[in-house]
Protein backbone atom coordinates (compact mmCIF):
# COMPACT_ATOMS: atom_id res chain seq x y z
CA UNK A 1 0.00 0.00 0.00
CA UNK A 2 2.99 2.35 0.13
CA UNK A 3 2.58 3.33 -3.53
CA UNK A 4 -1.12 4.04 -2.94
CA UNK A 5 -0.39 6.17 0.13
CA UNK A 6 2.36 8.04 -1.67
CA UNK A 7 0.06 8.92 -4.56
CA UNK A 8 -2.72 10.02 -2.23
CA UNK A 9 -0.29 12.20 -0.28
CA UNK A 10 0.76 13.96 -3.48
CA UNK A 11 -2.88 14.35 -4.49
CA UNK A 12 -3.67 15.80 -1.07
CA UNK A 13 -1.00 18.46 -1.66
CA UNK A 14 -2.11 19.12 -5.27
CA UNK A 15 -5.87 18.63 -5.27
CA UNK A 16 -6.66 20.23 -8.60
CA UNK A 17 -7.62 19.02 -12.07
CA UNK A 18 -4.45 20.17 -13.79
CA UNK A 19 -2.18 18.15 -11.48
CA UNK A 20 -4.44 15.11 -11.60
CA UNK A 21 -4.55 15.14 -15.40
CA UNK A 22 -0.75 15.29 -15.55
CA UNK A 23 -0.44 12.35 -13.13
CA UNK A 24 -3.38 10.23 -14.22
CA UNK A 25 -1.15 7.26 -15.03
CA UNK A 26 0.04 7.28 -11.41
CA UNK A 27 -3.57 7.39 -10.23
CA UNK A 28 -4.47 4.42 -12.43
CA UNK A 29 -1.54 2.42 -11.07
CA UNK A 30 -2.51 3.25 -7.47
CA UNK A 31 -6.14 2.36 -8.13
CA UNK A 32 -5.12 -0.95 -9.67
CA UNK A 33 -3.09 -1.81 -6.55
CA UNK A 34 -6.01 -0.91 -4.31
CA UNK A 35 -8.44 -2.91 -6.45
CA UNK A 36 -6.17 -5.96 -6.25
CA UNK A 37 -6.11 -5.73 -2.47
CA UNK A 38 -9.90 -5.28 -2.42
CA UNK A 39 -10.32 -8.46 -4.49
CA UNK A 40 -8.32 -10.39 -1.89
CA UNK A 41 -10.44 -8.92 0.92
CA UNK A 42 -13.66 -9.86 -0.88
CA UNK A 43 -12.42 -13.41 -1.31
CA UNK A 44 -11.37 -13.70 2.34
CA UNK A 45 -14.52 -12.10 3.70
CA UNK A 46 -16.63 -14.40 1.54
CA UNK A 47 -15.18 -17.36 3.44
CA UNK A 48 -15.84 -15.62 6.75
CA UNK A 49 -19.28 -14.26 5.90
CA UNK A 50 -21.14 -15.90 2.99
CA UNK A 51 -23.51 -12.92 2.71
CA UNK A 52 -20.73 -10.97 0.97
CA UNK A 53 -19.44 -13.84 -1.16
CA UNK A 54 -19.22 -13.51 -4.93
CA UNK A 55 -19.03 -9.71 -5.12
CA UNK A 56 -16.90 -8.01 -7.75
CA UNK A 57 -14.50 -5.16 -7.03
CA UNK A 58 -16.50 -2.54 -8.94
CA UNK A 59 -19.59 -3.11 -6.80
CA UNK A 60 -17.56 -2.36 -3.65
CA UNK A 61 -15.25 0.53 -4.61
CA UNK A 62 -15.82 4.22 -5.29
CA UNK A 63 -14.83 6.81 -7.86
CA UNK A 64 -12.11 9.21 -6.76
CA UNK A 65 -14.11 12.20 -7.96
CA UNK A 66 -15.90 14.13 -5.20
CA UNK A 67 -19.48 15.38 -5.41
CA UNK A 68 -18.95 19.08 -4.60
CA UNK A 69 -22.52 20.28 -5.20
CA UNK A 70 -23.54 20.52 -1.55
CA UNK A 71 -20.30 21.41 0.23
CA UNK A 72 -18.10 24.47 0.63
CA UNK A 73 -15.04 22.30 -0.03
CA UNK A 74 -14.70 22.30 -3.81
CA UNK A 75 -11.62 20.05 -3.93
CA UNK A 76 -12.35 17.83 -6.94
CA UNK A 77 -10.79 14.59 -5.68
CA UNK A 78 -11.01 12.35 -2.66
CA UNK A 79 -7.75 11.87 -0.78
CA UNK A 80 -8.48 8.29 0.24
CA UNK A 81 -9.48 5.05 -1.42
CA UNK A 82 -12.18 2.94 0.16
CA UNK A 83 -14.06 -0.30 -0.36
CA UNK A 84 -17.48 -1.11 1.15
CA UNK A 85 -18.00 -4.87 1.01
CA UNK A 86 -21.63 -5.60 1.84
CA UNK A 87 -24.45 -7.93 0.74
CA UNK A 88 -25.59 -6.88 -2.72
CA UNK A 89 -22.86 -4.28 -3.18
CA UNK A 90 -22.28 -0.75 -1.94
CA UNK A 91 -25.70 0.62 -3.00
CA UNK A 92 -27.83 -2.14 -1.48
CA UNK A 93 -28.68 -0.39 1.78
CA UNK A 94 -27.26 -3.24 3.86
CA UNK A 95 -24.44 -2.74 6.31
CA UNK A 96 -21.01 -4.01 5.37
CA UNK A 97 -17.26 -4.01 5.94
CA UNK A 98 -15.44 -0.78 5.04
CA UNK A 99 -11.70 -0.59 4.38
CA UNK A 100 -9.94 2.72 3.76
CA UNK A 101 -6.38 3.77 2.96
CA UNK A 102 -5.12 7.35 3.00
CA UNK A 103 -2.01 9.48 3.49
CA UNK A 104 -2.82 10.46 7.10
CA UNK A 105 -2.35 8.24 10.14
CA UNK A 106 -6.00 7.57 10.90
CA UNK A 107 -9.62 8.59 10.49
CA UNK A 108 -11.89 9.99 7.82
CA UNK A 109 -11.46 11.46 5.23
CA UNK A 110 -7.73 11.05 4.61
CA UNK A 111 -6.53 8.42 7.06
CA UNK A 112 -6.47 4.67 7.46
CA UNK A 113 -9.51 3.05 9.01
CA UNK A 114 -11.85 0.09 9.19
CA UNK A 115 -15.58 0.30 9.82
CA UNK A 116 -18.44 -2.19 9.98
CA UNK A 117 -22.14 -1.41 9.73
CA UNK A 118 -23.71 1.59 8.01
CA UNK A 119 -23.92 5.34 8.55
CA UNK A 120 -27.25 5.86 6.77
CA UNK A 121 -29.84 3.31 7.85
CA UNK A 122 -33.41 4.39 7.09
CA UNK A 123 -35.62 5.63 9.96
CA UNK A 124 -37.60 2.37 9.81
CA UNK A 125 -34.46 0.27 10.15
CA UNK A 126 -33.26 2.48 13.02
CA UNK A 127 -36.54 1.88 14.82
CA UNK A 128 -36.27 -1.88 14.27
CA UNK A 129 -32.73 -1.86 15.65
CA UNK A 130 -33.84 0.00 18.77
CA UNK A 131 -36.72 -2.43 19.23
CA UNK A 132 -34.26 -5.33 18.92
CA UNK A 133 -32.00 -3.74 21.55
CA UNK A 134 -34.94 -3.49 23.92
CA UNK A 135 -35.71 -7.18 23.45
CA UNK A 136 -32.25 -8.74 23.18
CA UNK A 137 -31.34 -9.00 26.89
CA UNK A 138 -27.98 -7.29 26.40
CA UNK A 139 -26.97 -9.21 23.26
CA UNK A 140 -25.81 -6.18 21.26
CA UNK A 141 -23.75 -4.83 24.17
CA UNK A 142 -21.94 -8.16 24.43
CA UNK A 143 -21.37 -8.28 20.67
CA UNK A 144 -19.83 -4.79 20.69
CA UNK A 145 -17.62 -5.66 23.64
CA UNK A 146 -16.27 -8.76 21.87
CA UNK A 147 -15.52 -6.71 18.73
CA UNK A 148 -12.73 -4.72 20.46
CA UNK A 149 -10.61 -2.86 19.38
CA UNK A 150 -13.59 -1.68 17.33
CA UNK A 151 -15.93 0.74 19.10
CA UNK A 152 -19.32 2.16 18.21
CA UNK A 153 -19.00 5.44 16.34
CA UNK A 154 -20.80 8.03 18.46
CA UNK A 155 -20.80 10.88 15.94
CA UNK A 156 -24.11 12.80 16.07
CA UNK A 157 -25.30 10.68 18.97
CA UNK A 158 -28.61 11.79 20.51
CA UNK A 159 -28.52 13.58 23.86
CA UNK A 160 -31.48 11.56 25.15
CA UNK A 161 -33.29 8.31 24.41
CA UNK A 162 -35.90 8.77 21.64
CA UNK A 163 -39.54 8.98 22.64
CA UNK A 164 -41.25 5.64 22.95
CA UNK A 165 -38.20 3.81 24.31
CA UNK A 166 -37.26 3.14 27.95
CA UNK A 167 -34.77 5.49 29.60
CA UNK A 168 -34.02 3.89 32.97
CA UNK A 169 -32.55 0.62 31.73
CA UNK A 170 -28.94 -0.60 31.42
CA UNK A 171 -29.05 -0.66 27.63
CA UNK A 172 -30.48 2.88 27.30
CA UNK A 173 -27.18 4.38 26.01
CA UNK A 174 -27.34 2.10 22.95
CA UNK A 175 -30.69 3.62 22.04
CA UNK A 176 -29.12 7.05 21.60
CA UNK A 177 -26.90 6.12 18.66
CA UNK A 178 -27.96 7.61 15.32
CA UNK A 179 -25.75 5.24 13.35
CA UNK A 180 -24.84 1.65 14.04
CA UNK A 181 -21.26 1.41 12.89
CA UNK A 182 -18.15 -0.02 14.52
CA UNK A 183 -14.92 1.84 13.75
CA UNK A 184 -11.22 1.28 14.26
CA UNK A 185 -8.29 3.34 12.98
CA UNK A 186 -5.43 0.96 12.31
CA UNK A 187 -2.78 3.49 11.24
CA UNK A 188 -0.08 3.60 8.56
CA UNK A 189 2.22 0.91 9.98
CA UNK A 190 -0.63 -1.61 9.88
CA UNK A 191 -1.40 -0.73 6.27
CA UNK A 192 2.23 -1.04 5.21
CA UNK A 193 2.65 -4.53 6.67
CA UNK A 194 3.15 -7.30 4.08
CA UNK A 195 0.34 -9.32 5.69
CA UNK A 196 -2.16 -6.43 5.75
CA UNK A 197 -4.92 -8.53 4.14
CA UNK A 198 -4.59 -11.37 6.64
CA UNK A 199 -4.44 -8.97 9.59
CA UNK A 200 -7.47 -7.08 8.31
CA UNK A 201 -9.48 -10.28 7.95
CA UNK A 202 -8.53 -11.31 11.50
CA UNK A 203 -9.85 -8.00 12.81
CA UNK A 204 -13.03 -8.03 10.74
CA UNK A 205 -13.83 -11.57 11.88
CA UNK A 206 -14.55 -10.09 15.33
CA UNK A 207 -17.24 -7.86 13.85
CA UNK A 208 -19.22 -10.42 11.86
CA UNK A 209 -21.80 -10.99 14.66
CA UNK A 210 -22.37 -7.21 14.81
CA UNK A 211 -22.95 -6.99 11.08
CA UNK A 212 -25.33 -9.95 11.20
CA UNK A 213 -27.25 -8.21 13.99
CA UNK A 214 -27.76 -4.92 12.14
CA UNK A 215 -28.42 -6.54 8.76
CA UNK A 216 -31.12 -8.69 10.32
CA UNK A 217 -33.12 -5.48 10.81
CA UNK A 218 -32.51 -4.40 7.21
CA UNK A 219 -33.62 -7.79 5.89
CA UNK A 220 -36.74 -7.77 8.07
CA UNK A 221 -37.64 -4.29 6.82
CA UNK A 222 -37.26 -5.45 3.20
CA UNK A 223 -39.38 -8.55 3.82
CA UNK A 224 -42.09 -6.53 5.56
CA UNK A 225 -42.15 -4.06 2.72
CA UNK A 226 -42.43 -6.81 0.13
CA UNK A 227 -45.19 -8.74 1.94
CA UNK A 228 -48.67 -8.40 0.38
CA UNK A 229 -51.24 -6.39 2.34
CA UNK A 230 -53.84 -8.32 4.29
Amino acid sequence: MKEVMDFLARLQANNNREWFKAHKDEYQAAQARFDALTARLIEGLGRLDPTVGGLDVKSCTYRIYRDTRFTNDKSPYKTHMGAFICPGGKKSGFGGYYFQVGPDEAGYPSGNMLAVGHYCFTPRVMRLLREDICADNGELARIVERAAPFVLDDENRLKRVPNGFPRDVPFAPLLTYRTFCLAYSQGRAFMLAPDVVERTLDLLARTQPFLAYVNRAVAYDREAGAAPAD
